[in-house]
């Protein structure tokens, strides 16, 4: 697809075929500059040039000295634009016994090459993928930046490309993952890069929903349609129109309260209670749960007619242990976070307790190294951070038993026992709720921010 607002440089010393490609891009794309010395593009890249003024793709040609083939004067100019803090896009331009010299060129980052002569459609279907990879890779980096999508792992940049390609569609999604792996973070990187952005997000936690205020809270109500009606209230759809309504905790509902939902999905309206018409809904259903995927697919558990409604495109977050190489990176910008928020003194992280925090489980994921990394900005004392500031103990996971965790010679104090026996009732909990937090809390008779604050007490 043509962009005529993308900024095409063509470096290459054949001005005639420097202007046969001119002439070819200027009727798709709307800024084609040449240059024929690549000493001529100091001036283009030197230090206070806005980022917008910098061409969106090059098509470079590998020599420009008369009877050089080896092309070091090319590799050398893509070096210096994939150093670039915004690089561009690079095509390379070369005659058919180069090729391998192209080959080189691609292992260095440039996203395809073109031989000379070309063919016109060839080289327009190249310009126009290696346009459309960029876009999308600048979308990815927006929402990660925003959001706080770290993490360089193979599994994250996945996530990123799936979030950069979903984002623009109006299709419904289900991001999957355990707790504290940043769902809602997910969902709001989607929203910011959608064509809702200038619209509201709403997140609905649909597991703290009273099955008997379900749809008074999603679909509104009017004065007078219950004892304690006593105004109008709009709805969570209804607030969120023109937006995203993010649906947490989906796998937590009620088959009943499913069943309404499905209704308002499938009528793309609903109707508040004590109303004798129907409103139109306007909002991108982006949903999430913690709950195993099979089960998702048990018929007792959740309705196939709304999965089938919400998991248009499904997005599988994957664990903090499944992607270990990301831990120093958060442990970094966290500790940083803490440090500039309570006015400590920046510290490094002793090099011994950086290698067992990477090799921890994170039982918790990322919220549960925020938690930690909070505790070790407050409470360390050393000169640098060590492992035992993070306050990190036998993960829930893995419970030590009692009768290990404390010697028989060692006096049975109270509040140590009755800490023990507090963590293994929440370890508990939580095996029996499959890691759902909302449905552990109601099995505790605690609020989620409670069991929350109990988490991060026992390090689970």
């Amino acid at each position: 697809m043509a962009d005529s607002t993308a900024r095409i440089l063509i470096l290459d010393d054949d001005r005639d075929v420097a202007l046969s490609a001119q002439m070819l891009l200027r009727r798709r794309h709307g800024s084609v500059l040449t240059l024929d010395d690549p000493a001529r593009l100091d001036a283009l890249l030197q230090d206070g040039v806005p980022a917008d003024s910098l061409p969106d793709l090059v098509l470079l040609d590998l020599n420009f000295t008369p009877g050089r083939i080896d092309g070091a004067e090319g590799l050398a100019v893509l070096d210096r634009l994939r150093a670039l803090a915004r690089p561009p896009a690079v095509i390379a331009l070369t005659a058919y016994a180069d090729v391998p010299l192209a080959v080189e060129a691609l292992k260095r980052g440039a996203g395809d090459f073109i031989t000379k002569p070309w063919d016109n459609a060839r080289l327009i279907a190249a310009v126009d993928a290696a346009l459309a990879r960029r876009a999308s890779a600048t979308a990815t980096a927006r929402c990660a930046s925003s959001f706080n999508l770290m993490g360089d792992s193979a599994p994250m940049r996945e996530i990123k490309a799936m979030i950069a390609g979903v984002a623009p569609t109006e299709a419904n999604v289900m991001v999957l993952g355990e707790n504290g792996v940043g769902k809602e973070l997910v969902a709001r990187a989607i929203h910011a890069a959608s064509r809702r952005a200038g619209g509201t997000f709403l997140a609905v936690d649909m597991g703290a929903l009273p099955e008997a205020t379900f749809e008074s809270e999603l679909f509104g109500h009017r004065k007078g349609s219950f004892t304690d009606a006593r105004n109008d209230r709009a709805g969570r759809f209804q607030a969120a129109r023109g937006g995203s309504l993010f649906l947490d905790e989906i796998g937590n509902m009620p088959l009943g309260a499913q069943a309404k939902l499905l209704t308002a999905l499938e009528r793309r309206e609903v109707t508040p209670l004590g109303a004798d018409r129907a409103e139109a809904i306007d909002v991108r259903i982006v949903s999430a749960t913690n709950l195993i995927e099979e089960r998702l697919f048990d018929a007792a558990v959740f309705r196939p007619d709304l999965l089938f409604r919400l998991n248009t495109i499904v997005i599988r977050l994957p664990p903090l242990r499944a992607r270990r190489d990301d831990i120093p990176g958060l442990l970094h910008h966290y500790l940083s976070l803490y440090e500039a928020q309570y006015g400590r003194p920046v510290r490094e992280l002793d090099p011994g307790a950086l290698e067992r925090l990477c090799a921890w489980p994170w039982p918790g994921n990322v919220r549960a190294l925020r938690h930690a990394c909070e505790r070790a900005v407050i409470l360390g004392s050393q000169a640098d951070y060590r492992y035992e500031d993070f306050g990190l103990s036998a993960p829930a996971l893995f419970p030590m038993p009692v009768a290990q965790a404390m010697p028989a010679s060692a006096p049975a104090h109270e509040e140590f026992r009755l800490g023990t026996l507090e963590r293994d009732t929440i370890a508990a909990a939580l095996d029996k709720a499959q890691g759902n937090i909302s449905l552990a809390a109601r099995m505790l008779g605690l609020s989620r921010a409670a069991l929350y604050r109990k988490l991060g007490k026992h390090g689970i």
